[in-house]
């Protein structure tokens, strides 16, 4: 990833990520596509001074906590050291290893150094009479792993699809069964506000025509802007989305709807993907989108500008529908104090789960990064 820019909005939110969030650097800069150099060297200029985190406590408190601190750490370091060659085994295996040395350390915390969930442990040393009822029990711990880990927005399909992938051979009826009895749903539903039109300036052709599935990445791009509510007021979201993946290659976050919220989306993209050939460029007939800045932008970049037609949201469903994945499976369920906090949580989404994590229906069930990846690979092999 050497040699690429990234705007400053961008490394202050991906500092956010170890400084505020306890993501570790490799796994931030990973997830990023950048470099951990490159992520340190942010963290030195944008990162909080070690004072203003560090709180003034009694020195007996202090005491307590260090010696707590220190049990705990003392503890998962042995629970690593004895577990080394079970973390890369089947989890009824990992099951095995708690169960045999349950007397030792707590189970949880087993659990939770083994990445596995205490329902699935549970589940498995539970010995009914009816071996379904067994089955029943360890695929319903599995399932509660794996919707936990996608924050609790998975539904029954991709659950399913976790499932498969990992190895268990079970039916996606059961699976939508048994989710359906513990109360296991995806997150649904977040009432878009009322969007304010634009004056028209230049409006371009829908060039797109609805053609949401090209062939290769950086051919067709589409960008759309939407509104998060906090208490300090609205903060407005620009992105743009590569059709290929529908991967969210550029965004920007601002108090207010202007240009320049767009113009800085669509900058990082064009940072993020460096792009050779002419690309199509597919928005709305808003008043940011119909500037004669936009229009200069795209001229200057060698893109092509495709509008959609006045009043049919069908024709840019891409960016809908990310707006309402977004606003379904993270938004809706919080409710922020200040802009602030909307805009380090929606960046945590945007680039820590739904780039690297989420699997699309569009992509195969695979996340974006991945699909890209895997055309990567293919083209090398041919």
């Amino acid at each position: 990833m050497s040699g690429k820019r990234f705007p400053e909005e961008f490394k202050i939110e991906a500092v956010k990520q170890v400084t505020e969030k306890g993501h570790s650097l490799a796994d931030v800069a990973n997830r990023l596509g950048t470099t951990t150099h490159s992520l340190y060297a942010w963290i030195k200029r944008y990162g909080p001074e070690a004072s203003h985190h560090q709180a003034k406590s009694d020195e007996s408190d202090e005491i307590r906590r260090l010696k707590k601190e220190l049990k705990r750490v003392t503890e998962e370091r042995d629970i690593f050291k004895k577990s080394r060659g079970v973390l890369r085994k089947p989890v009824r295996l990992r099951y095995a290893f708690i169960r045999a040395h349950q007397a030792i350390w707590p189970v949880r915390l087993m659990c939770h150094v083994l990445d596995i969930h205490p329902s699935g442990y549970y589940a498995w040393v539970q010995h009914p009479d009816c071996h379904q009822e067994r089955r029943r029990k360890y695929l319903l711990g599995r399932i509660k792993q794996f919707w936990l880990e996608s924050g609790g927005v998975y539904g029954y399909r991709k659950i399913y699809s976790d499932l498969r992938d990992d190895g268990e051979s079970c039916g996606i009826n059961l699976v939508h069964r048994l989710m359906k009895q513990e109360g296991l749903t995806s997150q649904r539903g977040y009432r878009k506000p009322r969007s304010r039109g634009g004056s028209e300036n230049i409006v371009a052709a829908n060039k797109l025509a609805r053609a949401f599935n090209p062939t290769e990445p950086n051919k067709s791009l589409v960008t759309d802007i939407t509104y998060i509510k906090t208490h300090e007021g609205w903060l407005y979201l620009a992105v743009v989305i590569d059709l290929f993946s529908r991967r969210v290659i550029g965004w920007s976050m601002k108090s207010r709807i202007t240009k320049e919220l767009a113009l800085d989306a669509l900058l990082m993209a064009i940072w993020r993907r460096s792009p050779i050939d002419k690309i199509l460029v597919h928005s709305d007939q808003g008043s940011q989108y119909t500037s004669h800045d936009w229009d200069n932008f795209l001229s200057q970049h060698d893109l092509e500008a495709s509008m959609r037609r006045k009043d049919n949201c069908h024709d840019n469903a891409v960016a809908e529908s990310c707006f309402q994945l977004l606003k379904r499976e993270c938004i809706k369920r919080k409710t922020y104090s200040t802009r602030e906090e909307a805009r380090v949580d929606i960046f945590e989404y945007i680039e820590m789960f739904y780039n690297v994590k989420r699997r699309h229906s569009s992509n195969d069930q695979m996340s974006p990064v991945e699909y890209e990846k895997q055309y990567k690979e293919k083209l090398k092999s041919v």
